[in-house]
């Protein structure tokens, strides 16, 4: 769409206020890493996480968090988020991402069955500053490349073509109409011909690896893996720590809250969030059994579930997440959400920022008992999702391009819910932006590091509690 020469008050309000911040908050200013106070102590905010966690798994947290500087900012996304209120922002607002570093972008199926590439993560979501998410992002692209040795003049070249391609993005998005940009999308199998090209690495192309990857990665397959038979019932098959049924949470952190009534309540409650056609086709399945199933990094302690519904039989299964939501970590620095529960944050921000929510997207409150309750949101298990392994990207010419459509693609998402006219006129034409982001990720870099090696003393010490090495880690 070409740039109307008659626009409306907001387009010229948002392009003048863009302007007017830039000359209030330089671009430069940007990069500066914020003196934190005297005594200040990082491992302090993840202990603070752990009170409302599950007791018996905060030690597989730390151990996954343990695993190299990566994994530990992963999961100290408290910890940035401290760190980002420290230096003065922008005050140009989209609905954050909150938790955008690379490994929360991947592979899904669309509604329409057809593989996208989006953002995959809103457990911190939270309307904020929009340089929040791209220093959260060149700071786990640095942090990665660091740590797989990369030199720093490749760090810097990779860092700065992200954000390149952040306010370049941002710049064409401003100039298209609000409903081109709603319908912005990156199709993988469309752009298959390119994106191979893009992401070969000596004859191997990790594209295909992940579209092969995402095509495998279904309600039917993990249906496979994760049940069986017992005592002539389906169920899934316990795998503790990771994978832990219903019927074997007999310790009080999950309170009673494990019946089959209860299990029945959640579905039938959750579904009261969807709309009515998808739930009505939730209602054509029948909830068969409910496991805890631990997930990723950060989220390790809160309550995660995987329920097994079935359609029309063992060969119409459906396997739904329940993910339990807390307090966004932006809350703290950004005032409290204005949704009556943190699962209806999580929902509101997914459907903001992503292109093609799942179908099954939703949320519920679960009392425990009379004085305890939990938020959850619900989302299909594994339905076509798929990321690339970045510690195994050892080749910039690969993992470049890959953290430039990472860029575009939150640009696309801080576009649908932003002032994009306000983004694009703050950023400008300039490298300014980019340079800032570059001395943004390199200094944190090396604070990241500090505060890695601090936790990993406050293991060794006792402080935390650990496990031992050959825990579970899927």
């Amino acid at each position: 769409m070409s740039e109307m020469t008659i626009l409306t008050g907001s387009t010229t309000a948002g392009r003048n206020a863009g302007r007017l911040r830039r000359d209030e908050l330089p671009r430069k200013s940007l990069g500066v890493i914020g003196d934190r106070p005297a005594g200040f102590d990082p491992v302090a905010l993840l202990e603070a996480q752990a009170t409302d966690r599950v007791p018996d798994l905060v030690p597989l947290r730390y151990q996954r968090m343990a695993a190299n500087e990566f994994s530990f900012l992963r999961g100290a996304a408290a910890i940035m988020a401290y760190d980002s209120a420290l230096t003065p922002s922008t005050g140009i607002e989209v609905q954050l991402c909150g938790d955008a570093h690379i490994a929360n972008f991947g592979v899904f199926l669309s509604p329409e069955r057809s593989l996208t590439f989006d953002v995959n993560d809103f457990d911190e979501t939270l309307p904020g500053p929009f340089e929040w998410d791209v220093k959260r992002l060149v700071a786990s692209a640095a942090t990665a490349l660091s740590f797989q040795n990369f030199s720093e003049k490749m760090v810097i070249a990779t860092v700065l073509g992200a954000a390149e391609s952040y306010r370049t993005a941002m710049l064409a998005l401003e100039k298209m109409g609000n409903l081109d940009v709603w319908y912005q999308r990156l199709d993988i199998e469309s752009n298959l011909v390119q994106l191979r090209e893009i992401f070969t690495d000596k004859g191997r192309s990790p594209v295909d690896e992940i579209v092969a990857k995402a095509r495998r990665s279904t309600s039917r397959r993990a249906f496979s893996k994760l049940t069986s038979f017992e005592n002539g019932r389906l169920a899934f098959m316990a795998d503790p720590p990771v994978v832990v049924p219903v019927a074997d949470l007999l310790d009080g952190s999950y309170g009673e809250w494990t019946s089959p009534e209860v299990i029945k309540l959640a579905v039938d409650g959750y579904a009261g969030s969807l709309a009515s056609d998808r739930a009505h086709l939730l209602s054509t399945y029948e909830a068969v059994d409910m496991a805890r199933k631990v997930v990723g990094v950060g989220s390790v302690g809160t309550r995660c579930f995987i329920i097994l519904m079935l359609g029309r039989g063992i060969e119409d299964p459906l396997i739904i997440q329940m993910k339990e939501a807390m307090p966004s970590v932006l809350e703290n620095h950004l005032g409290p959400t204005h949704h009556d529960s943190a699962g209806a944050r999580v929902v509101a921000g997914q459907r903001l920022m992503q292109t093609t929510p799942d179908i099954f997207l939703g949320h519920f409150r679960a009392s425990y008992s009379e004085t305890e309750s939990h938020d959850f949101y619900f989302r299909q298990f594994h339905d076509g999702k798929a990321s690339p392994d970045l510690e195994n990207i050892q080749n910039p010419k690969v993992a470049k391009p890959y953290l430039d459509l990472c860029a575009w693609t939150l640009a696309r998402a801080h576009a649908r819910s932003g002032d994009r006219s306000a983004i694009a006129a703050y950023l400008g034409n300039g490298a300014a932006f980019d340079k800032a982001m570059v001395d943004f990720a390199l200094g944190y870099v090396e604070r990241n590091r500090a505060d890695y090696a601090t936790f990993l003393e406050a293991i060794e010490s006792g402080r935390l509690p650990s496990m031992p090495a050959t825990a579970p880690t899927a």
